[in-house]
Protein backbone atom coordinates (compact mmCIF):
# COMPACT_ATOMS: atom_id res chain seq x y z
CA UNK A 1 0.00 0.00 0.00
CA UNK A 2 1.30 3.34 -0.71
CA UNK A 3 -0.21 6.98 -0.85
CA UNK A 4 -0.55 8.90 -4.10
CA UNK A 5 -1.68 12.76 -4.22
CA UNK A 6 -3.15 13.20 -7.77
CA UNK A 7 -3.84 16.18 -9.14
CA UNK A 8 -7.38 17.95 -9.06
CA UNK A 9 -8.80 18.68 -12.08
CA UNK A 10 -10.61 22.05 -10.54
CA UNK A 11 -9.15 23.65 -7.15
CA UNK A 12 -11.98 25.49 -4.77
CA UNK A 13 -11.69 28.99 -5.66
CA UNK A 14 -13.47 29.27 -2.19
CA UNK A 15 -11.10 26.94 0.11
CA UNK A 16 -7.95 29.04 -2.11
CA UNK A 17 -9.27 32.19 -0.23
CA UNK A 18 -9.66 30.62 3.03
CA UNK A 19 -6.58 27.94 3.24
CA UNK A 20 -3.87 30.77 5.08
CA UNK A 21 -6.57 31.47 7.37
CA UNK A 22 -7.34 27.66 7.82
CA UNK A 23 -3.61 27.02 8.47
CA UNK A 24 -3.81 30.12 11.08
CA UNK A 25 -6.16 28.10 12.77
CA UNK A 26 -4.96 24.76 13.13
CA UNK A 27 -1.82 26.39 14.15
CA UNK A 28 -3.18 27.87 16.97
CA UNK A 29 -4.87 24.31 17.89
CA UNK A 30 -1.63 22.33 17.29
CA UNK A 31 0.22 25.16 19.40
CA UNK A 32 -2.40 24.59 22.36
CA UNK A 33 -1.84 21.27 22.38
CA UNK A 34 1.92 21.79 22.68
CA UNK A 35 1.38 24.38 25.53
CA UNK A 36 -0.80 21.87 27.11
CA UNK A 37 1.80 19.19 26.97
CA UNK A 38 4.46 21.52 28.34
CA UNK A 39 2.62 22.06 31.19
CA UNK A 40 1.50 25.88 30.28
CA UNK A 41 -1.70 26.76 30.00
CA UNK A 42 -2.59 27.53 26.56
CA UNK A 43 -5.09 30.24 26.17
CA UNK A 44 -2.21 32.73 28.71
CA UNK A 45 0.52 31.61 26.52
CA UNK A 46 -1.46 32.41 23.09
CA UNK A 47 -2.36 35.48 25.12
CA UNK A 48 1.36 36.46 25.21
CA UNK A 49 1.82 35.34 21.76
CA UNK A 50 -0.59 37.50 19.72
CA UNK A 51 -2.35 40.29 22.69
CA UNK A 52 0.14 41.16 24.62
CA UNK A 53 2.47 42.57 22.08
CA UNK A 54 -0.53 45.05 20.63
CA UNK A 55 -1.15 46.79 24.06
CA UNK A 56 1.49 49.27 23.40
CA UNK A 57 2.71 51.91 21.75
CA UNK A 58 6.09 50.87 21.64
CA UNK A 59 5.66 47.23 21.03
CA UNK A 60 3.92 48.14 17.96
CA UNK A 61 7.14 50.17 16.54
CA UNK A 62 9.11 46.96 17.76
CA UNK A 63 6.42 44.99 15.34
CA UNK A 64 7.14 47.18 12.34
CA UNK A 65 11.21 46.67 13.34
CA UNK A 66 10.85 43.03 13.19
CA UNK A 67 8.31 43.17 10.22
CA UNK A 68 10.65 45.23 7.89
CA UNK A 69 13.71 42.66 6.97
CA UNK A 70 10.48 39.55 7.07
CA UNK A 71 8.61 41.51 4.08
CA UNK A 72 11.63 42.70 2.51
CA UNK A 73 13.26 39.32 2.09
CA UNK A 74 9.44 37.47 1.76
CA UNK A 75 8.74 39.82 -1.34
CA UNK A 76 12.06 38.79 -3.20
CA UNK A 77 11.63 35.49 -2.44
CA UNK A 78 8.11 35.55 -4.26
CA UNK A 79 9.60 36.33 -7.12
CA UNK A 80 11.91 33.26 -7.02
CA UNK A 81 9.78 31.06 -6.29
CA UNK A 82 6.75 31.99 -8.17
CA UNK A 83 9.28 31.45 -11.63
CA UNK A 84 10.13 28.02 -10.08
CA UNK A 85 13.50 28.96 -8.79
CA UNK A 86 14.54 27.78 -4.96
CA UNK A 87 16.53 30.80 -3.22
CA UNK A 88 16.78 28.96 -0.01
CA UNK A 89 20.26 31.15 0.69
CA UNK A 90 18.33 34.71 1.75
CA UNK A 91 20.03 34.77 4.94
CA UNK A 92 23.32 34.58 3.82
CA UNK A 93 22.48 37.11 1.20
CA UNK A 94 20.85 39.11 4.42
CA UNK A 95 24.30 39.02 6.03
CA UNK A 96 26.03 39.65 2.57
CA UNK A 97 24.39 42.80 2.55
CA UNK A 98 24.86 43.97 6.05
CA UNK A 99 28.84 43.72 5.50
CA UNK A 100 29.01 45.15 2.44
CA UNK A 101 26.74 48.27 3.24
CA UNK A 102 28.90 48.86 6.78
CA UNK A 103 32.31 49.13 4.95
CA UNK A 104 31.99 52.91 5.10
CA UNK A 105 31.00 53.42 9.07
CA UNK A 106 33.66 50.76 9.87
CA UNK A 107 36.62 50.87 7.66
CA UNK A 108 36.27 54.65 7.44
CA UNK A 109 34.83 55.96 10.11
CA UNK A 110 36.16 59.51 9.69
CA UNK A 111 33.84 60.02 6.82
CA UNK A 112 30.72 61.39 7.57
CA UNK A 113 28.33 63.37 5.29
CA UNK A 114 24.97 62.84 4.64
CA UNK A 115 25.94 61.08 1.27
CA UNK A 116 27.38 57.57 3.62
CA UNK A 117 23.47 56.44 4.35
CA UNK A 118 22.63 56.17 0.84
CA UNK A 119 25.73 54.79 -0.48
CA UNK A 120 25.37 52.24 2.36
CA UNK A 121 22.09 51.30 1.46
CA UNK A 122 23.27 50.56 -2.05
CA UNK A 123 26.25 48.61 -1.78
CA UNK A 124 24.13 46.48 0.93
CA UNK A 125 21.37 46.25 -2.39
CA UNK A 126 24.79 45.71 -4.49
CA UNK A 127 26.20 43.01 -1.70
CA UNK A 128 22.87 40.72 -1.20
CA UNK A 129 22.64 41.14 -5.08
CA UNK A 130 25.91 39.78 -6.02
CA UNK A 131 25.59 36.89 -3.26
CA UNK A 132 22.38 35.98 -4.98
CA UNK A 133 24.43 35.78 -8.09
CA UNK A 134 26.26 32.83 -7.18
CA UNK A 135 24.07 30.33 -7.41
CA UNK A 136 22.38 31.65 -9.82
CA UNK A 137 25.16 31.42 -12.43
CA UNK A 138 25.78 28.16 -11.32
CA UNK A 139 22.34 26.74 -11.85
CA UNK A 140 22.15 28.88 -15.19
CA UNK A 141 25.70 27.73 -16.58
CA UNK A 142 26.46 24.76 -14.93
CA UNK A 143 22.32 23.63 -13.93
CA UNK A 144 23.29 22.56 -10.20
CA UNK A 145 21.03 22.78 -7.56
CA UNK A 146 20.21 26.00 -6.28
CA UNK A 147 18.66 24.82 -3.18
CA UNK A 148 21.81 23.39 -2.21
CA UNK A 149 24.27 26.33 -3.78
CA UNK A 150 22.44 28.66 -1.65
CA UNK A 151 21.99 26.99 1.51
CA UNK A 152 25.54 26.11 1.77
CA UNK A 153 26.47 29.55 1.39
CA UNK A 154 24.62 30.72 3.79
CA UNK A 155 27.11 28.57 6.72
CA UNK A 156 30.18 30.68 4.34
CA UNK A 157 27.86 34.49 5.07
CA UNK A 158 27.86 33.40 8.59
CA UNK A 159 31.04 32.18 9.23
CA UNK A 160 32.31 35.17 7.50
CA UNK A 161 30.76 37.83 9.65
CA UNK A 162 32.09 36.05 12.44
CA UNK A 163 35.32 36.55 11.64
CA UNK A 164 35.39 40.05 10.48
CA UNK A 165 33.88 40.96 13.76
CA UNK A 166 36.54 38.82 15.92
CA UNK A 167 39.49 40.03 13.49
CA UNK A 168 40.05 42.58 11.18
CA UNK A 169 36.28 44.90 11.89
CA UNK A 170 36.76 44.60 15.59
CA UNK A 171 36.32 47.55 17.92
CA UNK A 172 39.62 48.19 19.29
CA UNK A 173 37.83 50.70 22.00
CA UNK A 174 35.28 47.60 22.69
CA UNK A 175 36.74 45.86 25.70
CA UNK A 176 37.70 42.88 23.53
CA UNK A 177 33.83 42.03 22.56
CA UNK A 178 33.51 40.26 18.86
CA UNK A 179 31.59 43.44 17.72
CA UNK A 180 32.58 46.33 15.06
CA UNK A 181 32.76 50.09 15.78
CA UNK A 182 29.41 51.91 16.62
CA UNK A 183 28.22 53.55 13.44
CA UNK A 184 28.17 57.24 13.83
CA UNK A 185 25.11 59.51 13.36
CA UNK A 186 25.72 59.50 9.66
CA UNK A 187 25.31 56.27 9.44
CA UNK A 188 21.98 55.45 10.86
CA UNK A 189 18.85 55.00 9.67
CA UNK A 190 16.55 57.45 11.02
CA UNK A 191 13.27 56.60 12.57
CA UNK A 192 10.15 57.18 10.91
CA UNK A 193 8.74 58.95 14.36
CA UNK A 194 11.59 59.58 16.82
CA UNK A 195 9.40 60.97 19.70
CA UNK A 196 7.34 57.83 19.65
CA UNK A 197 9.74 54.94 19.07
CA UNK A 198 12.11 53.32 17.84
CA UNK A 199 10.58 52.03 13.94
CA UNK A 200 13.00 53.19 11.37
CA UNK A 201 12.94 53.44 7.45
CA UNK A 202 12.96 50.07 6.84
CA UNK A 203 9.71 49.31 7.34
CA UNK A 204 8.79 51.95 4.58
CA UNK A 205 11.34 50.59 2.00
CA UNK A 206 9.27 47.41 2.83
CA UNK A 207 5.95 48.46 1.66
CA UNK A 208 7.50 50.64 -1.67
CA UNK A 209 8.88 47.01 -2.49
CA UNK A 210 5.79 44.85 -2.20
CA UNK A 211 3.69 48.12 -3.30
CA UNK A 212 6.45 47.78 -6.78
CA UNK A 213 6.84 44.10 -7.08
CA UNK A 214 2.82 43.72 -6.98
CA UNK A 215 2.73 46.06 -9.79
CA UNK A 216 5.70 44.35 -11.29
CA UNK A 217 4.30 40.97 -11.05
CA UNK A 218 0.70 41.86 -11.77
CA UNK A 219 0.42 44.60 -14.26
CA UNK A 220 3.62 43.95 -16.39
CA UNK A 221 5.15 42.20 -18.94
CA UNK A 222 8.12 41.02 -17.05
CA UNK A 223 5.65 40.08 -14.51
CA UNK A 224 3.92 37.69 -16.82
CA UNK A 225 6.99 36.25 -17.90
CA UNK A 226 7.70 35.19 -14.22
CA UNK A 227 4.43 33.61 -14.04
CA UNK A 228 4.55 31.35 -17.42
CA UNK A 229 8.31 30.01 -16.89
CA UNK A 230 7.12 29.18 -13.03
CA UNK A 231 4.21 27.38 -14.52
CA UNK A 232 5.42 26.10 -17.59
CA UNK A 233 8.92 26.34 -19.00
CA UNK A 234 7.96 24.43 -22.23
CA UNK A 235 5.35 27.25 -22.74
CA UNK A 236 7.84 30.08 -21.53
CA UNK A 237 10.34 28.73 -24.48
CA UNK A 238 7.52 29.07 -27.06
CA UNK A 239 6.85 32.65 -26.08
CA UNK A 240 10.54 33.26 -26.60
CA UNK A 241 11.02 33.86 -22.81
CA UNK A 242 14.72 32.92 -21.17
CA UNK A 243 14.50 30.56 -18.05
CA UNK A 244 18.46 31.15 -18.27
CA UNK A 245 17.92 34.63 -17.87
CA UNK A 246 15.24 34.41 -15.24
CA UNK A 247 17.04 32.43 -13.09
CA UNK A 248 19.62 35.61 -13.25
CA UNK A 249 16.63 37.80 -12.63
CA UNK A 250 15.05 35.94 -10.17
CA UNK A 251 18.67 35.44 -7.67
CA UNK A 252 19.11 38.97 -8.39
CA UNK A 253 16.08 40.78 -7.68
CA UNK A 254 15.74 38.43 -4.63
CA UNK A 255 19.60 39.12 -3.13
CA UNK A 256 19.02 42.47 -3.57
CA UNK A 257 16.43 42.97 -1.07
CA UNK A 258 17.37 40.48 1.45
CA UNK A 259 20.80 43.08 1.55
CA UNK A 260 18.51 46.34 1.72
CA UNK A 261 17.01 44.38 4.79
CA UNK A 262 20.03 43.57 6.04
CA UNK A 263 21.60 46.53 5.86
CA UNK A 264 18.67 48.15 6.97
CA UNK A 265 18.27 46.27 10.06
CA UNK A 266 22.33 46.90 11.15
CA UNK A 267 21.72 50.53 10.24
CA UNK A 268 18.24 50.56 12.06
CA UNK A 269 17.63 48.67 14.54
CA UNK A 270 21.51 47.26 16.29
CA UNK A 271 23.73 50.02 15.08
CA UNK A 272 27.10 47.89 14.80
CA UNK A 273 27.88 44.59 13.41
CA UNK A 274 28.07 41.36 15.86
CA UNK A 275 28.90 38.10 15.17
CA UNK A 276 24.26 37.22 14.44
CA UNK A 277 22.89 39.97 13.57
CA UNK A 278 19.54 37.99 12.52
CA UNK A 279 17.69 35.33 14.58
CA UNK A 280 16.52 33.37 11.06
CA UNK A 281 15.06 36.49 9.18
CA UNK A 282 15.90 34.82 5.82
CA UNK A 283 14.70 31.55 6.92
CA UNK A 284 11.65 32.85 8.63
CA UNK A 285 10.90 34.57 5.57
CA UNK A 286 10.29 31.45 3.84
CA UNK A 287 7.52 30.51 5.93
CA UNK A 288 5.82 34.44 4.91
CA UNK A 289 6.12 34.03 1.44
CA UNK A 290 3.90 30.97 1.00
CA UNK A 291 1.61 32.56 3.95
CA UNK A 292 1.27 35.61 1.49
CA UNK A 293 0.58 33.16 -1.07
CA UNK A 294 3.40 34.44 -3.12
CA UNK A 295 1.35 37.75 -3.76
CA UNK A 296 3.41 40.99 -2.62
CA UNK A 297 0.17 42.53 -0.40
CA UNK A 298 -0.66 39.16 1.30
CA UNK A 299 3.06 38.96 2.15
CA UNK A 300 2.40 42.64 4.26
CA UNK A 301 0.16 40.75 6.04
CA UNK A 302 1.89 37.90 6.83
CA UNK A 303 4.77 39.80 7.67
CA UNK A 304 3.41 41.43 10.62
CA UNK A 305 1.37 37.88 11.77
CA UNK A 306 5.03 36.11 11.84
CA UNK A 307 6.90 39.49 13.34
CA UNK A 308 4.16 39.55 16.16
CA UNK A 309 5.25 35.31 16.77
CA UNK A 310 8.57 36.58 17.54
CA UNK A 311 7.67 39.36 19.98
CA UNK A 312 5.15 36.99 21.44
CA UNK A 313 7.59 34.27 21.62
CA UNK A 314 9.72 37.00 23.74
CA UNK A 315 6.75 37.74 25.96
CA UNK A 316 6.31 34.19 26.82
CA UNK A 317 9.75 33.52 27.59
CA UNK A 318 9.48 36.23 30.13
CA UNK A 319 6.01 35.69 31.28
CA UNK A 320 5.28 31.93 31.27
CA UNK A 321 9.37 30.75 30.84
CA UNK A 322 9.29 28.62 27.39
CA UNK A 323 12.53 28.70 25.23
CA UNK A 324 13.22 30.14 22.27
CA UNK A 325 13.03 27.02 20.70
CA UNK A 326 9.17 26.61 21.31
CA UNK A 327 8.30 30.02 19.41
CA UNK A 328 10.65 28.31 16.33
CA UNK A 329 8.88 25.38 16.27
CA UNK A 330 5.76 27.08 16.74
CA UNK A 331 6.49 29.03 13.60
CA UNK A 332 7.52 25.60 12.01
CA UNK A 333 4.15 24.43 12.20
CA UNK A 334 2.36 27.70 10.80
CA UNK A 335 5.16 26.53 7.32
CA UNK A 336 4.07 22.86 7.95
CA UNK A 337 -0.09 23.57 7.35
CA UNK A 338 0.26 26.31 5.64
CA UNK A 339 1.93 24.06 3.07
CA UNK A 340 -0.52 21.06 3.63
CA UNK A 341 -3.89 23.16 3.19
CA UNK A 342 -1.85 24.15 -0.28
CA UNK A 343 -0.90 20.79 -1.22
CA UNK A 344 -4.89 19.25 -0.35
CA UNK A 345 -6.33 21.78 -2.50
CA UNK A 346 -4.32 21.18 -5.40
CA UNK A 347 -3.88 17.40 -4.71
CA UNK A 348 -6.06 14.75 -3.39
CA UNK A 349 -4.62 11.78 -1.41
CA UNK A 350 -5.07 8.35 -3.00
CA UNK A 351 -4.19 4.78 -1.30
CA UNK A 352 -2.59 2.48 -4.07
CA UNK A 353 -2.25 -1.40 -3.87
CA UNK A 354 1.05 -2.09 -4.44
CA UNK A 355 1.73 -4.79 -7.08
CA UNK A 356 3.89 -7.28 -4.34
CA UNK A 357 0.44 -7.22 -2.39
CA UNK A 358 -2.28 -7.46 -5.33
CA UNK A 359 0.23 -10.80 -6.08
CA UNK A 360 -0.21 -11.98 -2.42
CA UNK A 361 -3.88 -11.82 -2.53
CA UNK A 362 -4.19 -13.91 -5.53
CA UNK A 363 -1.62 -16.39 -3.72
CA UNK A 364 -4.18 -16.50 -0.73
CA UNK A 365 -7.31 -16.49 -3.26
CA UNK A 366 -5.39 -19.29 -5.29
CA UNK A 367 -4.88 -21.64 -2.02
Amino acid sequence: MRIELVKRPQQSALFSILSPFLALALTLAAGAVMFFLLGKNPVTALYYFFVDPLLEVWSLHELAVKAAPLILIAVGLSVCFLSKNWNIGAEGQFIIGAVAGSILPVVFPGLQSWIVLPLMLLMGIAGGAAYAAIPAVLKARFNTNEILTSLMLVYVAQLFLDWLVRGPWRNPEGFNFPETRNFHAYAVLPEILPASGRAHWGFVFAMVAALVLWFVLSRTLKGFEVKVIGQSPRAGRFAGFSSGRMVIFAFLVSGALAGLAGISEVSGAIGQLRPSISPGYGFTAIIVAFLGRLNPLGIIAAGLVLALSYLGGEAAQISIGVSDKVARAFQGMLLFFVLACDTLIHYRIRLVRTARMDAKGAQAGHA
